[in-house]
């Protein structure tokens, strides 16, 4: 669940590590600690890609994209240290892109690289209440990050977090509200997916297995469907071309990977000039333009809204700008975040963390059915139904998200009552 960070009466991002405001006075009986006097943080280990499989063969190994389900399919044969294992209810943060706390669900797997563990706490602390109070603080880091790229956190930055501490009782009483709230998030959001899987399923129910073609739409390429124009299919910029000297406090945007990893347009704080803008202008993002992430958490897809800013992608971004008389932007997110597509386009290199993203070669001559434009835009048609369902849905998880934090933000001030 991704939460708007705590009242900055609460919390302040000096250093980016003291989170906490550590002149915020604490009622009775409670103090300050850092994560690193109540905590050890185990990092994983590169492993060797060699006796890597898929065939089961060993235990599984955790990387950063198989956090969020607790779930890998890549295994490895070979021998480990103990301090590498982790078991169900572990809980495990990711040092690229998203910075994010999650519980281990899944069966005993290993610690891969770029992924770290929370381990053997101290006696003064419940790791529940940790959990949920270093999430605050992992998403205050993240905010406050500069970037151009993927953002990376260091162990040394979590160990340095400064949380409240209160005695075991309130934390308890803390505890037990916070995991009712979550429990009202979660169902919520298992409704929101549920309402997203509609459209996935009335896709293949249009159009069938996009991969296997079952429909017989006639097939053209990626490049062969997108608009005439030579910079209608381009990834981002070198990165010697965005240096941190050139930005500005306002002007044309700079869209980076979150833009299409949270379908949010408006996020960002990375500006250029009128001057720079016009010469990147091949990059630049127009309304309709599809983006994909291509760096960290990759292969997430949004379409660039009507009132979308002026600006260019970043080196982390595809941007493909489609030639709507043979197909629709609709149909091309949907065809594109089908998981064979997915899977060939955006899949892992043996041996990393990270999601790798195709050649531009492999992009340009990946094979789409293209069905005829009225059916394609009756699909748009249900989507948008769809969409609006979930606009509102969208509002109710608003509403429990500011349930929540008012609930954390009374819970770290002292004056939740059980």
């Amino acid at each position: 669940m991704k939460r708007r960070p705590l009242s900055k009466t609460f919390v302040t991002s000096k250093g980016g590590c003291d989170i906490m405001a550590e002149d915020k006075k604490l009622p009775k009986g409670w103090e300050w600690n850092k994560v690193q006097d109540v905590a050890k943080l185990i990092n994983g280990y590169a492993f060797k890609s060699n006796l890597f499989n898929e065939d089961k063969k060993g235990l599984p190994l955790i990387r950063i994209r198989d956090l969020q389900n607790s779930k890998s399919n890549t295994y490895y044969s070979g021998d480990y240290k103990e301090d590498y294992l982790v078991a169900k209810g572990d809980f495990l943060m990711g040092m690229d892109g998203e910075f994010k706390i999650y519980e281990w669900k899944g069966e005993m797997s290993l610690l891969n690289q770029r992924v770290c563990k929370l381990t053997k706490f101290s006696e003064k602390i419940i790791p529940r209440y940790i959990f949920y109070l270093i999430q605050e603080s992992l998403q205050l880091i993240e905010d406050t990050t500069p970037f151009v790229t993927v953002k990376h956190i260091s162990s040394n930055k979590i160990l340095n977090i400064k949380i409240p501490v209160p005695p075991i009782q309130i934390q308890k009483e803390i505890v037990e509200i916070l995991e009712q709230a979550e429990r009202l998030n979660q169902r919520r959001e298992r409704a929101n997916e549920e309402t997203s899987s509609v459209i996935t399923n009335i896709f293949y129910e249009m159009f069938g297995d996009p991969t296997k073609n079952d429909k017989k739409f006639p097939v053209q390429t990626l490049k062969e469907v997108v608009a005439n124009d030579r910079h209608s299919l381009k990834r981002g910029p070198f990165g010697g071309s965005l240096k941190k000297e050139i930005f500005v406090k306002d002007g044309y945007k700079v869209y980076e990977q979150q833009h299409a990893i949270k379908n949010n347009f408006d996020l960002g704080e990375y500006y250029i000039t009128k001057e720079k803008y016009e010469d990147m202008l091949p990059f630049a993002v127009k309304e309709g333009d599809i983006l994909v992430s291509c760096s960290g958490t990759i292969g997430k897809i949004a379409i660039a809204p009507k009132d979308v800013k002026h600006g260019i992608i970043n080196q982390a971004l595809l941007k493909i700008t489609v030639d709507r008389n043979k197909i629709l932007q609709i149909y091309l997110k949907y065809f594109l975040e089908s998981v064979t597509v997915q899977r060939k386009l955006f899949g892992n290199a043996e041996g990393s963390g990270i999601k790798n993203v195709a050649s531009m070669d492999v992009i340009k001559k990946t094979q789409i059915p293209v069905p005829p434009i009225l059916l394609q835009n009756k699909f748009a048609e249900l989507v948008e139904k769809v969409e609006k369902i979930k606009e509102h849905q969208q509002k109710t998880t608003n509403e429990i998200n500011t349930l929540f934090d008012a609930l954390m933000q009374k819970a770290f001030n002292g004056e939740l009552k059980v």
